[in-house]
C-alpha cells in the first residue's frame, strides 16, 4: 500500500483464505510524523489457527508452493486455546514494496525457531535475514529458513512469504515502548550495562507490498509446533525401509560395483535398506540428463531387479538443472528461467505444466522401470550458493523472480516427487538440500557439506521448531571419528554413510567395524519405536526430534546469560551468552539422545523433570539434574524416561516386507507403570489413508503380588498387526524377561 504521510485512506476487502486487504482506518498525521500502523484483523481458519492478510500479498507463498491441505480433523482434536495476543498490540505497516510487522514480546519470553540454524537454538536478541542457502555460519542463511517462530509462552507465528524475510527478535527498543530497559551508565554501571538492551517486540520486514501471517495457539510450545505441522498437512510417514540404513556409493560406480557393495554389507552382517547412486548414474551430470549412463548402467531394469532381489531400494542423486544434451531439455525449454546453472536450464516448477513434464519423464524413464526397487531421490543443490545459482533478479515464465524461486525451489521439487510416488501408491524417503515452510508432509531429509559434529547436532535439535527433518553425515575419517558419527546418524531421522568421494567403507577400520555394525543393528532393531514416532508426527503433528525447550519443565543449565568478558579486540562491548542444551534431544516420547563427539571422553547431560534410566542397563541415571557421563566408545549416551516403553524387533539385515510378521521385544524402564500406542501398517503404501493401519496398546504395570506384567490390547478390528510374538523385558528389575 502506498500513500504519503498526510493521506487518509480506508481499505476494506475481506475474504476467507484469500489474499485481500484488511479493513483498516488510517488517520491523518502531521507531515514528518511516524507512519500510522494498522491493526490486523485475524480470521480463524482452523482450530487454534488464525490468519491475517495484510496489504496485497504475492501469489507465490511458501504454503502455496508446498500445496498441501491442513489436517482439520486432527487439529480439531487438540486442546482448545484462545488467540495468544492482545490483538491491538500487533501492528502492520504495508507499503508499496515493503510490509513491516510488530508482535509484542514479553521481557520474560524467549523465542525459538526461525530456521534450522547450526549454532544455537535460542533466537531472542538476534537480527538476521532468512534466506535459502548452504550453511556458512551466518544466522538466517540456511537450508531451511522457515519463517516460523515459537514462543516459550506457548504460541507460534508464521510469515508466509517467498521473500527474504528480516527479523529483529527482542532488539531495537522503540520510543513508544511501554517497558523500556533501564538507563545505565557504562562507566559506572558495571555489568548492569548492556550493549544489547532488550526490547518488547519481534519486528519483521517483508520486501513485498503485502503478506499473509498465521498464528498458532498452544497452550504449550510443543502444541504450537503440532498445530503448525498439522496445518501444513501433517508430518511425513516414510516407508519402513526408509528408517533402515542408507549407503551412498562413490560418484562413478557402475551397476556391477554397486551390487557388489550391497553383497559386502550382507556378508559382513551390516543392515542395509537403501543404496544411493551419485552423479555417475546419469550419462551427463552438472547439468543433468536424467538418462541412465549406458556404460555404467547398460541394463537399468536388470540392475534394479538385482537390488530388489537383495531387499534394497535405489536412491538416485540429481540436481534439477537440465542438460542441453538431454531429451528432456526440449520439453522443458519453454518453461526455462532467464539464467543457466552449470549451463543447464532452470525449469520454472512454480508452473504445473513444468512439474507435469518432469514427473512424466521420471515415471516413464526411471521410477517406472521398477517401482518396487526405485525408492527415492536425493535433490542436490537447490540451496546455494550465490556464486552459481541464478541471481535474485532472474525472471521466470510464471512472472516470479529469482528470489521467489530460490525460496521455494526445494519445496516445488519435493512436491513433484511425492506426487509421482503417490500416483504409484508407493511411499518414498529421500534427501533434499533446501526446503522451507510447509514441508512437514514431505518425506525428505535435509543434508549439507558442513562436517562440524557439534553443529550437526544443533541442527538436528533445531528441526523440531521447523517441521522439517535433518540428519548428520558420515564421510570417512579415523575409526573413532567414524564410529561416533555413525552413532549420531543412527539416532537422527535418516541413518546413512555418504561414500560419494571416498574409498573408505564402514568396515575399513577393523578395530571399530564390529561396533559400527552393532549401532546400525540397534537402529534396525528400534524400527517399531521409530515407526511409531513418525506416526505421531504424521497423525498428531508431534515432531520426531524434540529439542529440550519443547519439553515441559525443562530448564537449561544456566537460564540467565553469562556476563561477557571485556576484550578490546575480541569483545569490546562485553557481550554475554546464554548456555543452551543444544547438544541433546528426545527422539519420540521417552528416549533422550546425547551424542558424544569424536575425541571426547565424557560429556554433561541435562536430564528433564522426572526420573531417567540408562537405556543399556536400566540403572537410574538421575532426575531433573545435570550429570556427567563417560560412556565406552561402543555406546552413544541414551536415557529412557520413567515408565517408558521401548519396542524393538529382532536382529535382521533389512526392514520387514508388507506381509512379514516379526517378533517384538518390549522393554520397560523405571518404577512407574508404562503405556505406549504402537503403530503399524503395511510399511510401503498409502493404504493407511483408507484405514489400513492399527494402534495397539502396550501396557506395563505391577500385579497384585508386585510382579511386573505386560499387556497387549489391540484395537477392535485393527489391521494390520504384523508381530508374531511379544516378549517383555523389565529393565529396572532383576526379574527374568517374560
Amino acid at each position: 500500500m502506498h500513500m504519503n504521510s498526510s493521506a487518509v485512506a480506508t481499505a476494506v476487502r475481506w475474504g476467507a483464505l484469500s489474499a485481500c486487504w484488511l479493513g483498516a482506518l488510517l488517520i491523518s498525521v502531521p507531515a514528518g510524523a511516524a507512519e500510522t500502523a494498522l491493526t490486523p484483523k485475524w480470521e480463524p481458519v482452523a482450530p487454534g489457527v488464525w490468519k491475517a492478510t495484510i496489504g496485497s500479498p504475492e501469489d507465490l507463498t511458501l504454503l502455496s508452493a508446498a500445496g498441501q491441505a491442513p489436517q482439520l480433523a486432527a487439529l480439531a482434536g487438540m486442546p482448545a486455546a484462545a488467540f495468544p495476543f492482545a490483538a491491538a498490540e500487533i501492528e502492520a505497516r504495508p507499503q508499496a514494496r515493503r510490509t513491516a510487522l510488530r508482535f509484542p514480546l514479553g521481557l520474560d519470553e524467549d523465542i525459538y525457531g526461525l530456521g534450522v540454524d547450526f549454532k544455537s537454538l535460542r533466537r531472542t536478541g538476534s537480527v538476521f535475514q532468512l534466506h535459502v542457502d548452504h550453511w556458512s555460519g551466518r544466522t538466517g542463511r540456511t537450508h531451511a529458513p522457515v519463517p516460523l517462530y515459537i514462543s516459550t509462552r506457548g504460541y507460534g507465528v508464521l510469515i508466509d512469504s517467498s521473500r527474504y524475510v528480516n527479523f529483529s527478535v527482542g532488539l531495537g527498543v522503540r520510543l513508544a515502548a511501554k517497558d523500556k530497559p533501564p538507563v545505565v551508565d557504562r562507566t559506572t554501571g558495571g555489568p548492569a550495562w548492556s550493549s544489547l538492551p532488550r526490547s518488547d517486540s519481534v519486528e519483521v520486514s517483508v520486501p513485498a507490498g503485502g503478506v499473509v501471517v498465521y498464528v498458532f495457539a498452544g497452550p504449550t510450545p510443543l502444541d504450537a509446533v503440532r498445530r503448525y505441522n498439522l496445518f501444513c498437512g501433517g508430518g511425513a510417514l516414510p516407508p519402513k525401509w526408509g528408517l533402515g540404513f542408507l549407503t551412498r556409493t562413490p560418484i562413478g560406480y557402475s551397476a556391477q560395483e554397486a551390487l557388489a557393495e550391497v553383497d559386502e554389507f550382507r556378508q559382513r552382517g551390516i543392515p542395509l535398506d537403501m543404496l544411493g547412486l551419485e552423479p555417475g548414474w546419469h550419462d551427463q551430470a552438472y547439468p543433468c540428463s536424467f538418462e541412465w549412463d549406458q556404460n555404467r548402467f547398460p541394463d537399468p531394469a536388470g540392475f534394479l531387479a538385482g537390488l530388489e532381489k537383495r531387499h534394497v531400494r535405489a536412491n538416485l542423486w540429481f540436481n534439477p538443472y537440465i542438460s542441453p544434451t538431454a531429451p528432456l531439455y526440449a520439453q522443458l525449454r519453454p518453461y526455462a528461467g532467464s539464467h543457466l546453472v552449470w549451463n543447464g536450464i532452470v525449469p520454472d516448477y512454480s508452473l504445473p505444466q513444468a512439474r507435469e513434464i518432469f514427473a512424466g519423464h521420471l515415471l516413464k524413464k526411471i521410477v517406472g522401470v521398477n517401482p518396487a526397487a526405485l525408492g527415492g531421490f536425493k535433490i542436490d543443490e537447490v540451496d546455494g550458493g550465490d556464486q552459481w545459482l541464478w541471481p535474485d533478479h532472474a525472471s521466470f515464465p510464471s512472472g516470479h523472480d529469482g528470489e521467489q524461486l530460490r525460496q521455494t525451489y526445494g519445496l516445488l521439487l519435493q512436491r513433484t516427487l511425492m506426487e509421482v510416488f503417490r500416483g504409484l501408491n508407493r511411499r518414498t524417503f529421500g534427501q533434499v538440500r533446501g526446503t522451507n515452510a510447509g514441508a512437514s508432509p514431505f518425506p525428505f531429509v535435509i543434508y549439507n557439506d558442513n562436517y562440524d559434529f557439534n553443529e550437526y547436532i544443533t541442527a538436528v535439535a533445531n528441526t523440531s521448531f521447523a517441521g522439517v527433518l535433518w540428519s548428520p553425515e558420515v564421510r570417512g575419517g579415523t575409526g573413532e571419528d567414524m564410529l561416533r558419527r555413525v552413532q549420531a546418524v543412527c539416532f537422527s531421522p535418516l541413518a546413512l554413510f555418504n561414500g560419494w568421494a571416498t574409498n573408505t567403507k564402514l568396515w575399513t577400520h577393523a578395530d571399530v567395524a564390529g561396533q559400527i555394525r552393532d549401532v546400525i543393528m540397534l537402529r534396525q532393531r528400534l524400527l517399531p519405536y521409530w515407526y511409531t514416532t513418525f506416526a505421531q508426527y504424521h497423525y498428531q503433528g508431534t515432531p520426531v526430534i524434540r529439542a529440550m525447550p519443547l519439553i515441559a519443565g525443562f530448564k537449561a543449565p544456566a537460564a540467565n546469560p553469562e556476563p561477557g568478558k571485556l576484550d578490546a579486540t575480541a569483545n569490546p562491548y562485553a557481550i554475554g551468552k546464554v548456555v543452551e542444551a543444544k547438544d541433546q534431544y528426545l527422539v519420540g516420547d521417552v528416549l533422550l539422545v546425547a551424542p558424544i563427539a569424536p575425541g571426547v571422553a565424557s560429556r554433561k547431560v541435562t536430564l528433564p523433570p522426572g526420573r531417567w534410566y540408562d537405556f543399556y542397563t536400566g540403572k537410574p541415571a538421575g532426575e531433573n539434574e545435570t550429570i556427567d557421563v563417560s560412556p565406552p566408545l561402543s555406546q552413544i549416551p541414551l536415557f529412557v524416561k520413567d515408565g517408558g516403553l521401548i519396542p524393538l524387533t529382532n536382529e535382521r539385515q533389512w526392514a520387514p516386507g508388507r506381509e512379514e510378521a516379526v517378533p517384538l521385544e518390549v522393554r520397560h524402564y523405571g518404577e512407574s507403570p508404562g503405556e505406549l500406542s504402537l503403530y503399524d501398517d503395511d510399511g510401503e503404501t498409502f493404504d493407511y489413508e483408507r484405514g489400513e493401519c492399527s494402534w495397539t496398546k502396550l501396557r506395563a504395570a505391577k500385579d497384585a503380588t508386585g510382579a511386573w506384567q505386560g499387556e497387549v490390547t489391540a484395537e477392535k478390528d485393527a489391521r494390520p498387526w504384523r508381530y508374531s510374538a511379544v516378549t517383555w523385558r523389565f529393565m529396572t528389575t532383576p526379574e527374568a524377561s517374560r
